[in-house]
């Protein structure tokens, strides 16, 4: 086979030459067509595309002759297929080669990052107790961590224009609230407690397709969210450190994260999930700059940054707000990056360990003392997240499913 390829190469070299401009122009769709017939490592293209058209006539094809031309067709030769190992390692990255590992090295660091906020967060309020000014800070480091990143081109900056900023701002209001209400509940309350609240956010979720978008919520679905709402019951009646500015802030909270949903599925966009992130951060630092000047500058400006420099110095409290920011940003970062990877299920099954590891550490972490109703109460809850995650995944594959089989019905018919 090899001896044909180079017989006919030998032969028919001689005999080629560049194309006059006219008869070049005609010829160019004729192209493209010999490009799509060219073998599995494109080395056809490689000779007869237009890219090595001026290399026909130059010096070194005059001194080396026809070797220089088939050197691209030796290499195509030896496939994958035909045991080449080289050209299968340079065709498959690390990323498309262990997939599975990948996947579960993301899911790490989402679990990793988001524990390390929530305990360094709490830490912080311990001696500085000032949720909006502290929220400020998280979404600031954020988008500062954007403009650099957009700065040197990774990623690089999407366009924003009026009509998605029009979008992305009820997004951005709804991101605020939640945010800043979730810290004002972190400080007040122990961690554990929060996020056994927050547990109740599919509930809200279920609650608002049903009565504001008009979706029809199955029976299933509610019936699964009833151990959601009784263990966060038993958790919050036995509470030891339970009171009602860290519980109505975590229901606002809630939500606030609901409707943050709804908009969203409103803004749906072509632009990546990265930038989309970096523009809400942006709006919603602007959102929460002026709450949290008005309620807490003036203590803030009186005795709230002596009193917590003298508690832990300026080094350490300057690094803590730093490194809660960064934490912060990269964790959410690190979530969507990780759920773009897996399926619905997937994603609700990560989801809820992910609560259950940062309720487990955080106890361990600060020895906070709970309640044998409170304990039991959290693990119902969770349990009644899981089991709702579980059937709503399942109901959205299903959907997609039969949505994708009603296209490609509709495709064949037309």
């Amino acid at each position: 086979m090899e001896s044909r390829v180079l017989s006919r190469a030998a032969t028919s070299l001689p005999h080629l030459r560049r194309l006059p401009r006219r008869e070049s122009a005609a010829n160019a769709s004729f192209v493209p067509a010999v490009k799509a017939i060219g073998s599995v490592a494109d080395g056809g293209n490689l000779i007869w595309g237009r890219q090595l058209r001026p290399e026909l006539l130059s010096p070194v094809l005059k001194k080396e002759g026809p070797a220089v031309l088939l050197r691209p067709c030796l290499a195509a030769a030896s496939s994958p297929a035909e045991g080449s190992d080289s050209a299968g390692e340079a065709k498959v990255g690390f990323f498309d080669k262990y997939p599975a590992l990948v996947t579960g090295f993301f899911f790490f660091m989402w679990y990793f990052l988001n524990v390390i906020f929530n305990i360094l967060n709490k830490k912080i309020y311990n001696y500085f107790p000032y949720p909006y000014f502290v929220s400020v800070i998280h979404l600031f480091v954020g988008v500062v961590y954007c403009l650099v990143s957009w700065t040197v081109g990774l990623p690089k900056r999407a366009p924003m224009d009026s009509n998605l900023l029009k979008l992305l701002i009820p997004v951005a209001v709804c991101h605020a609230l939640g945010h800043v209400t979730s810290n004002v509940s972190f400080a007040a309350v122990a961690v554990s407690f929060t996020h056994t609240i927050k547990a109740l956010e599919p509930f809200f979720n279920a609650a608002a397709s049903q009565f504001i978008l008009g979706q029809s919520i199955p029976i299933t679905l509610w019936l699964s969210l009833a151990p959601v709402v009784i263990g966060v019951s038993m958790a919050s009646l036995t509470e030891l450190s339970f009171n009602w500015t860290g519980f109505i802030s975590a229901m606002i909270s809630n939500i606030s994260f609901t409707y943050r949903s709804i908009y969203s599925k409103k803004a749906m966009t072509d632009m990546d999930s990265t930038n989309i992130y970096a523009y809400i951060s942006i709006i919603a630092l602007i959102v929460c700059i002026p709450p949290a000047v008005i309620l807490e500058g003036p203590a803030l400006m009186k005795h709230g940054f002596n009193d917590a420099i003298a508690k832990v110095g300026l080094v350490k409290f300057v690094s803590d707000l730093f490194w809660v920011g960064m934490f912060y940003h990269l964790y959410n970062q690190v979530a969507t990056n990780t759920l773009e990877r897996v399926a619905p299920l997937t994603h609700a099954v990560g989801n809820v360990l992910k609560r259950v590891f940062v309720i487990g550490f955080s106890i361990i972490v600060f020895g906070n003392k709970i309640s044998t109703q409170t304990g039991i109460g959290t693990c119902i809850a969770i349990a009644g997240v899981a089991l709702y995650s579980f059937i709503k995944a399942r109901m959205e594959e299903e959907k997609r499913k039969t949505t994708g089989l009603s296209d490609l019905q509709s495709s064949l018919v037309d």
